[in-house]
């Protein structure tokens, strides 16, 4: 019989109570007991993980706790005891390891948010400080004066001639027209 219980012994301490009952029959009851770390899985998940990290039921957490009880009479248990035993204890270690993962999934994915809303954090920082950041003015070619607007001897774009009328021999100096003010402005 304890043969059968080492394994779920191995994580759990168990209490067994045996009791007469009439008729010679006999009942046996294995209970496992609660562990501290049983209803730490669900502290992991703070509150600010509530909505993308599912806690797990409270049921599935008493589902490690959920004891056997057999009963028959004394030849009965002694023949059937050490199956049943084999059999709740595979089902109960599954159920602990399935436990023990999911604990372990929680556990990464809580680390994976706040991974996440660090990274996040630190990239708006980044983009603030960005923002707040004024360029030096870099002075790009196009945002200086053509040679031709401030050397007179430099010819415009597009032409062969220099632009001075004084370096051009066979250019006629040009004359400003003169603008007269003949308007008369009428009272009434």
């Amino acid at each position: 019989m304890f043969a059968e219980l080492k394994q779920l012994l191995a994580i759990r301490s168990l209490t067994i109570t045996v009791a007469a009952l009439d008729n010679e029959q006999i009942r046996v009851n294995v209970v496992p007991h609660t562990r501290p770390d049983d209803k730490k899985i669900n502290e992991q998940i703070s509150y600010s993980h509530k909505s993308e990290v599912a806690s797990v039921p409270e049921e599935a957490v008493k589902a490690l706790t959920t004891p056997i009880s057999i009963t028959g009479t004394a030849e009965e248990i002694d023949e059937k005891f050490p199956g049943i035993l084999t059999t709740y204890v595979e089902s109960h270690v599954g159920l602990q390891n399935s436990f023990d993962r999911a604990s372990s999934e929680i556990s990464a994915a809580v680390k994976a948010i706040d991974e996440r809303n660090k990274a996040k954090t630190k990239d708006k920082q980044a983009k603030k400080d960005e923002k707040n950041q004024t360029p030096e003015p870099i002075a790009k070619k196009e945002d200086t004066l053509p040679l031709w607007w401030t050397d007179p001897n430099a010819s415009a774009p597009g032409t062969t001639q220099p632009a001075s009328p004084a370096a051009s021999p066979s250019a006629a100096p040009v004359q400003p027209t003169p603008v007269s003010q003949t308007a008369e402005v009428s009272q009434q």
